[in-house]
């Protein structure tokens, strides 16, 4: 099955911070669940996407929150700078690369402005979490593509035996 997935999570240093949220390699995890991330990453075929990157933002950048998750949706920087359209390009590319591909599974980073599919954090920069999601995992799924978040990865495994 073919599958987008956050460049973070597949160990690139895409993130706000120039670091990376590498599900093989974060001590945080234990190793049957990394074994279980590298065997839905052999046995599938991948396709890589940071949509903040994708959408014009550098590395390492400032950090962003969504300020309204309505439209007009508004996304900020720790600055207060308005980067909205770098997350809605960034997240009408990542649907274009699951269009072109006909890709119908998404693994995310959870929390992430773009990627967050259950939680993001609530725009004001205090660490608060709410129950919302970040602006490309909204897009897809109102496009019929399922998201998965990092700790997901049991739910994304049954998905994909479902749809085999």
């Amino acid at each position: 099955m073919k599958i987008l997935v956050s460049s973070c999570l597949l160990g690139e240093d895409v993130r706000y911070d120039g670091a990376n949220s590498s599900i093989a390699l974060n001590p945080k995890f234990k190793f049957s669940y990394k074994e279980l991330f590298m065997d839905i990453m052999c046995e599938n075929e991948i396709y890589s996407i940071c949509p903040e990157v994708a959408g014009g933002l550098s590395i390492p950048r400032n950090k962003a929150e969504i300020k309204s998750h309505n439209k007009p949706f508004i996304v900020i920087d720790e600055f207060n700078n308005d980067i909205t359209i770098n997350f809605l390009l960034g997240a009408k590319k990542a649907l274009d690369i699951c269009k072109e591909n006909n890709i119908k599974v998404a693994l995310l980073k959870s929390k992430s402005p773009s990627c967050g599919n259950s939680k993001v954090y609530d725009g004001n920069f205090n660490g608060n979490l709410i129950d919302e999601k970040g602006l490309t995992a909204r897009l897809l799924e109102e496009n019929g593509i399922k998201v998965f978040n990092e700790s997901e990865l049991d739910n994304l495994k049954k998905f994909i035996k479902n749809r085999a």
